[in-house]
């Protein structure tokens, strides 16, 4: 980053994203990591996904996000019917009152805004959700034969229940890793819960002031990918997502017992670019081990896959991911010196 620059730029992160958090307190209590999350995948360019279960204000917390931003926002709530014209848009037959022809007309769907909440995205069958994949991924949906362009920004903030199986549709691993997070939204504390009760069942106000516009996301995203990572914190986000893959040189024993499948090159870009918006989230130019390290469940949870073997002991992603965590090391020497990992970094 420039040096003349980089306060500068610092100062204008870390500004907003106080002002976010400020304005959210106003309605939402507690939940500062899954904030903090929506935010790290906002500046990064990325998507997020949350589960929970019901009532703990998961559609509640991206609404209020959307009103921080001046953004347009639309809430898409996908059930079984859903069809991906219903999201996309369709070409509709008019009258041109000029020529008095009748020509094809294209009309927008929701999802040319610049947020989009996918409330209960699991509920909808595959072929709305290949549609939101392509959204997704591209930015774009095609109709037809024809391709149209979608907002800059774009941003789908999802939500799903892990409880209700019935009449759900799980997310395919192609669409799950277009998720930059996938964030587990947890029961309050006590005390937060104890706030929860006594604010919502009473007068409250929750006006809520815009904090960013368009042109200022789109220059914090790009103040974000200019924050430098050095070989050593590349070289320790390889070795925690190559680490994952049952058939790679130098995965450990407990790899190999309890993975099916391991992560893809997409986990290692969301690990360095949640990174960069970390350490800058955090007042820093440079991102350390502890930013990866700090990301790597939210990251990986949703790009491993536990065979039956772990699920038969209670294993779940996130208890494999914390052990992977702690048996990499950080530290330079120690990471490129030790026997195992140096087949990582050969193969």
């Amino acid at each position: 980053m420039n040096s003349a620059n980089t306060q500068e730029s610092i100062a204008r992160l870390n500004k907003a994203y106080d002002s976010i958090r400020e304005q959210m307190s106003k309605v939402i209590v507690g939940q500062h990591d899954v904030i903090e999350h929506l935010l790290i995948s906002l500046f990064s360019r990325g998507h997020c996904l949350l589960e929970g279960v019901p009532g703990l204000a998961k559609t509640l917390m991206i609404s209020t996000l959307a009103r921080t931003l001046s953004l347009s926002f639309a809430r898409i709530q996908f059930t079984p019917d859903l069809m991906p014209a219903d999201i996309t848009g369709t070409d509709v037959l008019q009258e041109n009152r000029d020529t008095g022809r009748r020509e094809f007309r294209f009309i927008n769907g929701p999802l040319f805004h610049n947020m989009i909440l996918a409330d209960e995205i699991n509920r909808t069958p595959p072929k709305t959700q290949a549609a939101l994949l392509e959204a997704m991924q591209e930015r774009q949906v095609t109709v037809g034969q024809a391709r149209h362009l979608l907002a800059d920004p774009f941003f789908v903030l999802a939500t799903q229940n892990p409880i209700e199986q019935e009449g759900t549709y799980a997310l395919p691993e192609a669409q799950q890793d277009r998720f930059m997070f996938k964030v587990f939204v947890r029961y309050p504390s006590f005390e937060e819960e104890r706030q929860i009760a006594k604010t919502t069942t009473s007068i409250q106000s929750d006006d809520i002031a815009p904090v960013l516009g368009t042109n200022d996301i789109i220059e914090l995203q790009k103040i974000v990918r200019q924050v430098p990572v050095t070989d050593h914190v590349v070289n320790y986000a390889l070795a925690l997502v190559r680490q994952t893959r049952v058939s790679e040189p130098g995965a450990p024993g407990f790899i190999t017992e309890w993975l099916a499948w391991g992560a893809g090159p997409r986990a290692v870009q969301m690990l360095l670019l949640g990174g960069k918006a970390r350490a800058l989230l955090h007042g820093r130019t440079h991102v350390s081990t502890e930013d990866i390290a700090e990301l790597a469940q939210p990251v990986l949870r949703h790009r491993i896959v536990p065979n039956f073997s772990a699920e038969s002991e209670g294993v779940t992603a996130d208890k494999v991911i914390e052990r992977l965590v702690k048996e990499t090391p950080s530290k330079e020497g120690e990471l490129t010196s030790d026997p195992r990992l140096q087949k990582i970094f050969a193969a």
